[in-house]
C-alpha cells in the first residue's frame, strides 16, 4: 500500500525520515550532530566565515575597518562572526589602551592554516569554473 501525503505529513512532523535505501548508513555518519568536527565544518560554511578570514589573511585589521570592508555585513553579524572565530582559536583579539579603545583582529596559527586551505579551494574553483559551466549548460541542456 502506497502510504498517503498525509501520512507523509504526519511523519515529516515527527521529524525527517529516511527511505529503506538509507538504513546502512553507519551511525558515526547518521549522527553528523555528534561529532566534534561537524560544528567546524558548519561554520566553515557560514557566509561570512571565509570572508573575514580572508580579509584577516593580508593583515590585521580594526574592526571598523573589517566592517567598512565588507558590504552587506551588520554589525552585529560581525561581532558574531569575531567571536566565533575567536572562540575557535583563529582570530586572535587584541585591545589596544587608547581613547577610545581600539580593538585588533589578526589570524592565529590555525586561522592561517585554516586559510590555506580556504585559498586552495579557491584556486580550485578558479581552474575548474570553465568546467563545471559546462557541465551545467549539458546538464540544463537535457531537461
Amino acid at each position: 500500500m502506497t502510504p498517503s501525503l498525509r501520512d507523509h505529513r504526519d511523519r515529516a512532523k515527527e521529524g525527517t525520515f529516511m527511505s529503506g535505501a538509507h538504513i546502512d548508513v553507519p551511525v558515526t555518519l547518521a549522527k553528523t550532530d555528534e561529532c566534534q568536527a561537524s560544528g567546524l565544518v558548519r561554520r566553515v560554511g557560514e557566509r561570512w566565515t571565509v570572508l573575514v578570514v580572508a580579509l584577516l589573511a593580508k593583515r590585521p585589521f580594526r574592526f571598523n575597518e573589517l566592517h567598512r570592508a565588507m558590504e552587506g555585513l551588520s554589525q552585529r553579524m560581525l561581532t558574531r562572526t569575531l567571536r566565533t572565530l575567536e572562540r575557535d582559536g583563529m582570530v586572535t583579539r587584541t585591545v589596544h589602551p587608547t581613547v577610545p579603545p581600539s580593538v585588533e583582529y589578526a589570524l592565529t596559527d590555525i586561522g592561517r592554516e585554516f586559510y590555506g586551505h580556504v585559498e586552495a579551494l579557491g584556486v580550485w574553483a578558479y581552474q575548474r569554473a570553465v568546467d563545471v559551466q559546462a557541465a551545467r549548460d549539458h546538464f540544463d541542456a537535457r531537461d
